[in-house]
């Protein structure tokens, strides 16, 4: 029989719990572990590739737009593995899944530090990242399952900012202290959130909604299935996931070059740039949180895709002021996209496939990601331009927002109560 959550657990956390942080923090881990590739992605290039004295961006960044947006993308597409990763969670427990994939991802993230060329390195980096994409997504599940209506978005959004702490502290180590072959000491110093994790673990509890669930008995399903009555509202939230993935691939994962190779910008102000979008990033999870509860998580989603595509696209428009004032607003818009589609993607499915459902999510985004950094990347290289390969990669997302009027509106509800148990 299928696994039914239909029982509501009696004591729910709330976002400030223990438990809740601990998975914060396991999500800190994660973020400072995957986002080394973004952030070093300028002297990964350099030291990897031929800087010339030329006016092409293979010229100044080393390697071509094309070998950079191809390379960015086997490592986004490498998440694919998040899939069966993330829905044998499923079939295991939370806890047991989250910790396993944080301690093996971090570990192969710190080999790449000894890659001996570029594509070396993409292939050991992307091996480390389908572990930590799911180490992401379970964060998510897990602080969902552990709360009520009333701090379900509280949690997602504590868990978000947790993830964008590691990356930006990635970020502004890289600003202020590595240049050139100092990449490999980033990415060896995933050591450190590895050794954290140890006294951490103990906090990581798994949560009563899949203790309830589990102890029913039930036949174990297929990896990744989702009932035929939920495919349709998967199908919804899939789509919402990939055209904003669309957008924020190609954003981030480009934007730490474009700032040293292109437009000039000293180390320092980047890093200062990156800790504004991280006060920007905690002001927009507030915001969004706020919106998510109070407005609707529907509408939240469609504002917040609005902003993300015009904020990205202002950044790589050619000047270093849109630089920073576009790469800030668009985090921030980010941040108040986060707390609405976690919550809206946890509350629309049961227990017994809601990690599969997340893996589904992480499937969808890497492939919205592999998409934009593809085009991206050729639409550099094509106009010798990343203003015109933003303007045309992330605008006419804007519109794709109305996609999640598709499925019903979760603001207030228990997932129980949606008609998606089974």
């Amino acid at each position: 029989m299928p696994l039914s959550s239909t029982a509501v657990p009696r004591q729910l956390s709330t976002w400030r719990d223990r438990r809740v942080v601990a998975v914060a923090l396991v999500a800190l881990a994660s973020g400072y572990g995957q986002f080394g590739a973004v952030a070093a992605l300028g002297d990964v290039a350099k030291v990897f590739g031929h800087v010339a004295h030329g006016a092409t961006v293979a010229d100044q960044a080393g390697l071509s737009g094309s070998s950079l947006g191809i390379g960015l993308a086997v490592i986004r597409l490498a998440s694919l593995g998040a899939l069966p990763l993330t829905s044998l969670a499923d079939r295991f427990g939370r806890r047991t899944s989250l910790l396993t994939t944080t301690a093996v991802g971090l570990g192969l993230t710190a080999l790449a530090a000894t890659s001996p060329s570029y594509w070396v390195f993409v292939i050991v980096f992307s091996l480390g990242r389908p572990l930590l994409s799911t180490t992401n997504a379970l964060s998510q599940v897990t602080v969902a399952e552990q709360t009520g209506s009333a701090n379900r978005s509280k949690a997602v959004a504590l868990a978000t900012a947790g993830y964008g702490v590691g990356a930006g502290l990635t970020a502004v180590i890289h600003g202020l202290w590595v240049h050139g072959e100092g990449f490999r000491w980033l990415f060896a110093s995933s050591v450190l959130p590895l050794v954290l994790l140890v006294p951490l673990a103990s906090s990581v509890r798994e949560t009563d909604r899949y203790r309830i669930a589990s102890s029913a008995g039930y036949e174990m399903p297929v990896l990744g299935v989702v009932g035929s009555a939920l495919r349709s509202r998967l199908a919804v939230v899939l789509g919402v996931a990939f055209f904003v993935a669309v957008i924020s691939g190609p954003a981030t994962s480009f934007v730490f070059l474009y700032a040293q190779d292109v437009v000039r910008q000293p180390g320092y102000v980047t890093s200062l740039m990156v800790v504004a979008a991280g006060a920007a990033g905690l002001v927009g999870l507030l915001v969004g949180r706020y919106l998510a509860d109070r407005l609707g998580r529907r509408p939240t989603i469609a504002i917040a895709i609005v902003g993300l595509a015009c904020f990205s696209t202002l950044a790589y428009s050619g000047a270093r002021a849109a630089l920073v004032v576009g790469y800030i607003l668009g985090v921030g818009a980010g941040s108040v996209l986060a707390p609405a589609i976690g919550s809206l993607t946890n509350e629309l499915f049961p227990t017994s496939v809601r990690a599969s459902a997340a893996g589904w999510v992480v499937a969808a985004a890497v492939l919205g990601a592999v998409v934009g950094l593809v085009v991206f990347g050729e639409l550099v290289d094509v106009g010798n331009s990343f203003a015109f390969a933003a303007l045309v990669t992330f605008l006419p997302v804007v519109v794709t927002g109305a996609l999640s009027f598709a499925v019903p509106e979760t603001k207030g509800k228990e997932p129980e109560e949606l008609g998606s148990a089974g």
